[in-house]
C-alpha cells in the first residue's frame, strides 16, 4: 500500500532537475511505500534518475542546484561523473536535500550502467531496488531499457525459485525476491533495520502481487494457487537446469566459480549441479558475493558524495531505524 503522499509532489520535485537527458525517474523506499512499523509521512523520499549524458546532466544540475553537492562539486561535472562511474555501483547520490518542503535523496546513474546492471547483475545495486515495487515518475521511451527492467524481474524470480523449496507461500517468495539485494549487505548487520525485508513485503503484498502477476501466471514448472496464496514448483533436475540457464551472466559466473567444478562448458557444470541438486546454496552465496562487493564500495563513496556532516546525520537516522526495528522484534517475540 503506497504511503499517503500527494502524487503531484513527485512531479513538482522532478521539476527542480534537468529533464532533457533524463530517460527514467523513479521513487522508492519508506517515503513512498508503506513499511510495517515505519509509516512516518515525513520519511525521506528516495529517487533514482537515469540519464543518457551524465556530464551534461551534472553540469546543468550544478548550475541549478549547487548546494545539493558536497565539496566534490569543485571537481566539476566531468570529475563528478568519473566518481559516479568508476567507484562503487555506478551511482552518484546527493542526500538530505530539502525540496518542496520534504527531505529527499537522489541517485544519478547513466542509462547504460543501469541497463547493464538490470540484465547482467554487475552489482545488483539498482537492479535490486527494481525487484521491488517502485513509483515511476518519468517513464522511459527507451525500449531496451524497458526490456531490461522486465528482464531484471525475471532474473529475480528464477534466482529465488532456485533458492526455495517445492511448496512456498506468496509472502515467502516475495520476501526472497525483496531480500536478494540485502543478502551480503554489511549494513544489514550494522546500520539497517533487521526486519526491513519483512516490513517491506508485509506492508506491500498487493503491490508485489501486481508486480509479479504475469510472470507467476506464465512461468513454466510452477503452479500458483491464488486462493490459498500458495506456490508449488517442480524441482526436478530438468527444471533446475532450466532455471539456472535463465540466470543473469554475472550470477552464472559466480555459481560456476563457487562450484569448483573444472569444466570449460558452463552447460555441463549446470547439468551436474542440477542432477545433484546442489545449486541452491551456490546461488545464495553467489548473490551474497555480488552484493557484498558493491555495497561496501558504494557506501564508502557515499561518505564523499554526501560530505561528513550529512553522512553523520544520515547514519544516525539509519541507526535509529535499526534500534526501533530491534525493539519491535523483541516486543513481538515477547507478546
Amino acid at each position: 500500500m503506497a504511503v499517503n503522499v500527494n502524487r503531484f509532489l513527485f512531479t513538482r520535485i522532478l521539476g527542480h532537475f534537468p529533464q532533457q537527458e533524463m530517460t527514467l525517474a523513479f521513487a522508492y523506499g519508506s517515503g513512498v511505500f508503506k513499511q510495517i512499523g515505519n509509516t512516518n509521512p515525513d520519511n525521506m523520499i528516495d529517487f533514482v534518475f537515469a540519464v543518457d549524458d551524465p556530464v551534461s546532466w551534472h553540469r546543468k544540475n550544478m548550475d541549478r542546484n549547487p548546494s545539493h553537492y558536497s565539496a566534490l562539486r569543485f571537481l566539476g561535472p566531468k570529475g563528478i561523473t568519473v566518481v559516479q562511474d568508476r567507484f562503487g555501483a555506478g551511482v552518484y547520490y546527493n542526500t538530505l536535500v530539502r525540496c518542496e518542503k520534504r527531505l529527499i535523496k537522489y541517485g544519478v546513474v547513466s542509462t547504460s550502467t543501469l541497463k547493464s546492471d538490470l540484465i547482467h547483475w554487475d552489482t545488483l545495486y539498482l537492479g535490486g531496488r527494481l525487484h521491488k515495487p517502485v513509483e515511476i515518475i518519468k517513464r522511459t521511451s527507451d525500449t531496451k531499457l524497458f526490456n531490461a527492467m522486465r528482464q531484471n524481474q525475471w532474473n529475480a524470480l528464477y534466482t529465488s525459485l532456485l533458492m526455495l523449496p517445492e511448496q512456498i507461500s506468496e509472502e515467502y517468495l516475495f520476501k526472497c525476491i525483496a531480500g536478494l539485494s540485502y543478502s551480503g549487505d554489511f549494513r544489514m548487520v550494522f546500520g539497517e533495520d533487521k526486519n526491513k525485508v519483512h516490513n517491506i513485503v508485509k506492508g506491500n503484498m498487493t503491490e508485489f502481487r501486481k508486480y509479479y502477476k504475469r510472470m507467476l501466471e506464465s512461468t513454466e514448472h510452477i503452479y500458483w494457487n491464488k486462493k490459498k496464496r500458495r506456490i508449488e514448483q517442480d524441482r526436478s533436475p530438468a527444471c533446475l537446469y532450466s532455471h539456472m540457464e535463465q540466470l543473469p551472466s554475472n550470477l552464472k559466473n559466480e555459481v560456476v566459480r563457487l562450484s569448483g567444478i573444472k569444466h570449460s562448458d558452463v552447460q555441463e557444470v549446470f547439468t551436474i549441479l542440477a542432477r545433484e541438486k546442489a545449486c541452491t546454496d551456490l546461488v545464495k552465496q553467489g548473490v551474497k558475493n555480488i552484493v557484498k562487493s558493491s555495497t561496501k564500495t558504494q557506501s564508502i563513496k557515499g561518505i564523499f558524495t554526501a560530505g561528513l556532516s550529512k553522512t553523520y546525520v544520515y547514519s544516525m537516522k539509519k541507526l535509529t531505524k535499526m534500534w526501533k526495528g530491534g525493539k519491535q522484534q523483541k516486543q513481538s517475540k515477547s507478546s
